[in-house]
């Protein structure tokens, strides 16, 4: 008698509305998709706008042009970061007049002031803010598509800016960017090399020195109620403080990202999770330990959707994901090499899958490639995977994430259900060099 497998392959459960930290200046309607993660084919969660055309205007300050809605729901996330220029949801389309004066090297911005000269105690959110704010610039974009603000983290003393790609890559096609740094001055910036599958960009501000570098922390031994702070420019406001702190650890975040030749492609990661208040404009700044550390990128922000959730608002409801450092810095050094990231792979397509009983969920393998890492490790079509390591896995988005995690080469214990018995199988997973990445 053939064996029966305990679990059966569930349709995707849409979540809560999650949402990048920064609205798209354009709206990219999709049904469905089928994007590749390196790791995984997948099929993306229904793309809708984020925001429907507004019946008339949030308060706002005044600004030269009227907003245009922008912004994508994937799976119930959003970006977190590009702030849309005078306005909290939308992001301006250019004024064919609009003077270009913003971009020049060297201009004033506003310096903001954080307070006394007195000493603050060590551990404090104080402390932490004045060591790291030296670090944070604000980030502006203009494009034929629209403008807005993000955030970055100066990682060397002549100019190198850490931030997002979906904030960074606004400039692409001969946009303008500038970046306004802690002591009021602002520069002209180019973008050094985009990673749109793990959402990062490196980006140069042109004739800098001297700047600081922020504290970096790629260790991965976080926990779960440390203290966090996180800073950017929210809404354009820049040198923004807010504390709270990491509320989950590995917690699988999709979001969609560019449209390329083969098609759309998903940032999926294993997000720091934190109630410290991210909102439109914070994306690419830091999420820091009491330490002054950077441990994380902010990314992406849950919020409430239409329905059972509340209204659909573009801003914090405790629920902010950044990608952690441990994961960034190597795609980090291929970029700033010029190098095109890799990311690692295990060659298999996957989907949602759950006991009868509803006491176990993994994620079912669909099929596995001739020659890949799945198949010299022994894993099968039907398989389920509950484990990798120590990471128990509880879906698909779990299982590209934690592999998204990874480096090409590492080994690692892939734990399976097959039929009624228990696998623990060793890989060593590929790369996607060379692969199309979508």
């Amino acid at each position: 008698m053939s064996e029966q497998n305990p679990y059966d392959q569930q349709p995707e459960d849409h979540e809560p509305t999650v949402q990048w930290g920064y609205d798209y200046p354009y709206v990219r309607p999709e049904s469905t998709t089928s994007s590749t993660s390196g790791a995984y084919s997948q099929s993306s969660p229904e793309i809708a706008p984020a925001f429907g055309a507004p019946t008339q205007d949030p308060p706002r300050a005044a600004r030269p042009t009227k907003a245009t809605v922008a912004g994508l729901l994937i799976g119930g996330l959003m970006l977190g970061g590009i702030a849309g220029v005078g306005g909290a949801a939308g992001v301006l389309a250019l004024n064919d007049n609009q003077s270009n004066d913003s971009a020049q090297t060297a201009v004033n911005s506003p310096v903001v002031d954080s307070g006394s000269d007195d000493p603050a105690a060590s551990g404090s959110v104080e402390a932490v803010a004045r060591d790291v704010l030296p670090s944070v610039v604000k980030i502006n974009v203009v494009s034929q598509q629209g403008s807005g603000s993000g955030s970055g983290i100066i990682i060397s003393s002549d100019g190198e800016i850490l931030t997002n790609n979906h904030v960074a890559s606004i400039a692409n096609g001969g946009g303008e960017m500038t970046v306004n740094f802690s002591d009021g001055t602002s520069a002209r910036a180019s973008i050094v090399g985009t990673d749109p599958m793990t959402d990062l960009a490196v980006i140069k501000a042109e004739g800098a020195s001297g700047l600081t570098p922020a504290t970096l922390n790629t260790s991965d031994t976080l926990n779960v109620g440390a203290g966090v702070v996180a800073i950017g420019s929210p809404f354009g406001l820049e040198a923004t403080v807010t504390s709270g702190i990491i509320s989950a650890l590995n917690r699988p975040v999709s979001v969609g990202g560019d449209t390329g030749s083969s098609g759309v492609t998903d940032t999926t990661y294993p997000a720091i999770q934190t109630d410290a208040a991210i909102n439109p404009g914070n994306s690419g700044g830091p999420l820091v330990n009491m330490a002054g550390e950077v441990i994380g990128i902010n990314s992406s922000i849950r919020t409430a959707s239409d329905g059972q959730f509340g209204g659909g608002s573009g801003g914090s409801i405790g629920l902010g994901f950044a990608i952690p450092l441990k994961n960034v810095m190597p795609i980090v050094d291929q970029l700033r090499k010029g190098e095109t990231p890799t990311h690692a792979r295990l060659g298999v397509t996957v989907g949602d899958a759950a006991s009868n009983d509803g006491l176990v969920s993994g994620a079912q393998i669909q099929t596995v490639e001739a020659g890949s890492a799945a198949e010299q490790a022994g894993i099968k079509s039907g398989d389920v995977v509950t484990k990798v390591g120590d990471i128990s896995i509880t879906g698909r988005e779990s299982l590209v994430a934690t592999i998204r995690g990874m480096r090409p080469g590492d080994s690692v214990t892939v734990t399976v259900l097959r039929g009624q018995d228990t696998h623990e199988l060793k890989a060593t997973l590929d790369s996607d060099e060379g692969t199309p990445a979508s």
